[in-house]
């Protein structure tokens, strides 16, 4: 079997002396794992590196086997990276939220938000902005998403500030008021064009972390990634923290 796409590397893996084994978000394929024979050559250093999107093409006797990948580096997009440190964190916890997926299910939208937010351009709470609706995003795909449409006491659409931590369902203002100490609060941003603040990015991975927490670090008995405090420390001023607000 073969087959051929473009994808995101996201993690790479000592395989014998000379081998790793990738991982390769890739459209239409998901996330996808292969040996490649001499990926420890510094020939292919600068190419297996997470962040960095590639063409690559898949071959294996059988599709459950583990297969091979032959890569050819289209965007070195890791190199830039390294040279700031807030969007490179920010890489290494989108690739360890997209390790989170299933093996070989698709997830095109969550590649594509993956990408763009990598790409060089914005600013840190823009950055930040983005890698909050990723993480929303990602819940979603999981099967986990949180209900923002509408208030679940009264039904209303309008004045949506809230969460409730246990529902997953947004609260209007109202409703909110008496337990504004036992609620997330809703960013305005993630359920609309607002621009966001530092503590709004704040509250926004406070939420997503609540829900991932819950369903799926917890649930598999995994330790939240290292990176992610030091990267909301970075988007949100270095000190900031946040508060509830009603």
């Amino acid at each position: 079997m073969q087959w051929s796409g473009e994808g995101l590397i996201i993690g790479v893996r000592r395989h014998g002396e000379t081998s790793v084994i990738a991982e390769v978000m890739v459209a239409t394929k998901g996330r996808t794992l292969g040996l490649i024979r001499g990926g420890r050559s510094s020939k292919l250093a600068a190419t297996l590196q997470p962040g960095n999107t590639v063409q690559v093409v898949w071959r294996a006797r059988l599709e459950e086997h583990l297969g091979s990948f032959v890569v050819e580096l289209i965007d070195a997009r890791a190199a830039d990276l390294i040279a700031d440190r807030t969007r490179l964190y920010a890489s290494q916890l989108v690739c360890e939220l997209l390790r989170l997926l299933p093996e070989r299910d698709p997830h095109d939208r969550l590649l594509g938000m993956a990408v763009d937010l990598l790409d060089d351009g914005k600013t840190a709470l823009d950055l930040g902005a983005e890698l909050a609706r990723f993480e929303l995003t990602l819940l979603d795909e999981l099967g986990f998403g949180l209900d923002l449409s509408a208030c679940a006491v009264t039904g209303t659409t309008l004045d949506l500030t809230h969460v409730s931590p246990k529902t997953g369902r947004a609260v209007s203002r109202e409703p909110a008021k008496p337990y504004c100490d036992r609620l997330l609060r809703l960013p305005q941003f993630l359920i609309s064009n607002a621009d966001p603040t530092p503590p709004d990015i704040a509250d926004a991975f406070r939420l997503t972390g609540h829900f991932l927490d819950m369903h799926v670090w917890s649930a598999r008995q995994l330790e939240p990634p290292a990176i992610r405090d030091s990267l909301i420390e970075a988007l949100t001023d270095a000190g900031y923290a946040p508060e509830w607000r009603d």
